[in-house]
């Protein structure tokens, strides 16, 4: 089998690849020393068994282009090979990047004939810095652990998230008319808000809710309260630190009320509905949050969709650090289940009605 004979040349089979990956991953958000990841695919020459031969030439170049501690094996079974490059130092990334794509396009064109040449595809990622490249493409390739979710379990969720938003909404509708007339009334400006938010991996999207805010205002104030917010410096209110701004001045009269009662949150189950979103799941944060993310909070954005509620808003809500929503966000992500998420929807309304922690 191919995958056994790549194993005793130094490649490992895919899954253990992946683990090594995801490995390196969590070395660099302790250490913050970039890797770079590697990858060659041509299925047609690398998984069919009469072109062995040229699958032997292809690892006998990546053999001797890589150091001893560089990581090499199957990215994808039989169709993409990939190298881990670990530990690349705090130089430029990319420039190191290229050198080696030039290196190994230059080993294997010594081997392959033109037309051999022109069936591989040689992509190099240099992590962290390109999670978010190619708006957000780029995160589900960096980490590919996070794709290797339950299809059944997936499929039932979305069936969840469609049923359940389909039903809010049909229920809510004599509610939605009533806000979107007060809004309409009581202060200038459309009546839904929206914002572009970062989904799944990285990916961008519109993102609803019913405007609590005046139009034309600044949001450079939550901007900052955000930096803040994310490297621990927020002010407390009393003993404890917010996730909010308390006393936005930017908010309206009615908006206040929305805001306490999350009924600005109502337009969502449209997100929901076409897929943006998920009934539960961590929140969709701003763009300009995710620029002041630490390495590892990324991972909030990446196993599962973001939500409308989730393990944050019925733990604590705004009454948490952001480390601690953060590690909320990754326990939901690494344990979810329908019944888990039947439990979160089911506790939503008493923390609503509790109001703990809205503003």
């Amino acid at each position: 089998m191919l995958s056994r004979d790549i194993s005793d040349c130094g490649f490992l089979p895919e899954d253990a690849f992946i683990q090594r990956l995801y490995l390196e991953q969590r070395r660099t958000e302790r250490s913050r020393r970039s890797f770079i990841l590697m990858i060659l695919e041509s299925g047609n020459l690398l998984k069919t068994s009469h072109e062995q031969g040229i699958c032997e030439e292809v690892l006998d170049v990546l053999s001797r282009g890589v150091r001893e501690t560089d990581v090499r094996g199957w990215y994808e079974e039989g169709t993409a090979l990939g190298v881990i490059f670990t530990e690349i130092g705090s130089g430029d990334g990319h420039s190191v990047g290229k050198a080696l794509m030039n290196k190994i396009q230059g080993a294997l064109a010594s081997r392959f004939t033109a037309s051999q040449m022109n069936q591989f595809q040689l992509s190099i990622y240099v992590f962290p810095e390109d999670w978010d490249r190619e708006g957000g493409s780029t995160a589900s390739i960096l980490y590919p652990d996070s794709m290797r979710a339950r299809p059944l379990s997936q499929l039932a969720k979305r069936f969840l998230d469609i049923a359940g938003s389909l039903a809010a909404l049909t229920v809510a509708s004599p509610v939605l008319v009533t806000i979107a007339i007060l809004i309409k009334l009581t202060s200038k400006g459309p009546i839904l808000f929206r914002q572009e938010r970062v989904g799944q991996y990285a990916r961008k999207f519109t993102f609803l809710k019913f405007r609590s805010m005046h139009v034309n205002n600044d949001h450079d104030i939550h901007r900052e309260f955000v930096k803040k917010l994310i490297d621990g410096s927020v002010e407390t209110d009393g003993e404890q630190k917010v996730y909010k701004l308390t006393n936005d001045p930017r908010v309206t009269r009615v908006g206040k009320f929305l805001r306490k009662t999350s009924l600005d949150e109502l337009p969502q189950f449209l997100n929901v509905l076409i897929g943006d979103m998920s009934l539960v799941g961590p929140r969709p944060p701003i763009p300009y949050e995710v620029e002041s993310y630490d390495i590892w909070h990324r991972r909030r954005l990446l196993m599962v969709k973001p939500g409308i509620t989730g393990l944050w808003q019925v733990n604590g809500r705004s009454r948490t650090t952001f480390d601690e929503m953060v590690r909320l966000d990754l326990q939901y992500a690494k344990s979810w289940t329908i019944w888990l998420d039947l439990k979160i929807l089911l506790q939503t309304p008493r923390a609503v009605i509790a109001g703990d922690g809205a503003y």
